[in-house]
C-alpha cells in the first residue's frame, strides 16, 4: 500500500509573515507575547501515516515505532506514533534525499504560525470552541480512545488538518521555558543547546484533548511516547 502513495505529500503553502507568537494570558513558557516573522513555508497537509512511514522503514531499515504490531496504532491512515524526535529527522533527510527537495521538521515559530491559519485572535486552529475541530461533530462528543486516522478535523485557513488535536507533532527547535523573552523577532528557531525539544499540537490520550495555538510542549528527543508523531515542512 504505501508504495502507491505519492513520495512527496499534499503541502500548502504558509506564506511569509509577521505575527503574535504566545499568550500573554496562557502558561508562563507562553509569555510574553511577541510580533515574530517567519518566511514562506510549505507544510504537509497532515502528520505522517503509518503508509508513508512504512516506505521509509522498507528502504532504510530503520527500526519500527514501539507499537509498530499493535493494531491500535497499526493502521495505515492513522499518524506514525511513538517516534522520537532523531526518527522523525531522519525520516526528513530520507524524504529530502529522495525527492531533491528541502524537507525538515518545522520550527516551533512556523508552527504556530501555521496553526493560526491567518486569523490570529482564535484559540485554536479551527476557532474558539474547544469541540469543534471535528468534520462531524459526533467525533468530538466522545472521549478519544486512541488516534485518530489522519484528515478528519477541519481544515484551518491554510487547509492545514489535525493541527491542535490527536498526536503531539515534533519541532526542530530546542525547548527553553523563558526563550520567548531573549528569542530573536525574525525567523526564531529556539536556544542553541538544550534537553528537550519542542512539540506542539494536543494529544489523543490527555485528559484535555486539544491544544490551544500558543500552547507549547516538550519531550526528551530520545523519548518514543504514542502520542507523538510529526508532520513534514518543505522550503519552497
Amino acid at each position: 500500500m504505501s508504495e502507491t502513495l505519492p513520495l512527496i505529500p499534499d503541502l500548502c503553502a504558509v506564506p511569509a509573515g509577521w505575527f503574535v507568537m504566545g499568550d500573554d494570558n496562557g502558561r508562563a513558557d507562553e509569555r510574553p507575547a511577541h510580533r515574530v516573522w517567519v518566511g514562506d513555508v510549505l507544510f504537509a497537509r497532515t502528520p505522517v501515516t503509518n503508509a508513508a512511514y512504512a516506505r521509509f522503514l522498507m528502504a532504510t531499515g530503520h527500526a519500527p515505532p514501539r507499537f509498530w504490531a499493535d493494531p491500535t496504532f497499526s493502521l495505515p491512515a492513522q499518524p506514525v506514533a511513538a517516534i522520537s524526535w532523531h526518527d522523525a529527522a531522519t525520516y526528513c533527510v530520507w524524504l529530502a534525499e529522495r525527492t531533491g527537495r528541502r524537507f525538515r521538521l518545522p520550527a516551533e515559530a512556523e508552527w504556530e504560525r501555521a496553526a493560526r491559519g491567518g486569523v490570529e485572535a482564535t484559540v485554536y486552529p479551527w476557532g474558539d470552541d474547544p469541540r469543534g475541530w471535528a468534520a462531524d461533530p459526533q467525533l468530538a462528543a466522545v472521549r478519544q480512545p486512541h488516534p485518530y486516522a489522519v484528515g478528519l478535523s477541519k481544515p484551518n485557513g491554510y487547509g492545514l488538518l489535525d493541527m491542535g488535536y490527536n498526536m503531539h507533532e515534533w519541532c526542530a527547535d530546542w525547548y527553553a521555558p523563558n526563550y520567548y523573552a531573549i528569542a530573536p523577532a525574525t525567523s526564531p528557531h529556539g536556544p542553541e543547546t538544550g534537553s528537550r525539544r519542542a512539540s506542539r499540537g494536543g494529544s489523543w490520550r490527555h485528559q484535555i484533548q486539544v491544544c490551544r495555538n500558543a500552547a507549547r510542549s516538550s519531550l526528551d528527543p530520545t523519548f518514543r511516547y504514542n502520542d507523538y508523531s510529526f508532520r513534514v515542512v518543505c522550503d519552497p
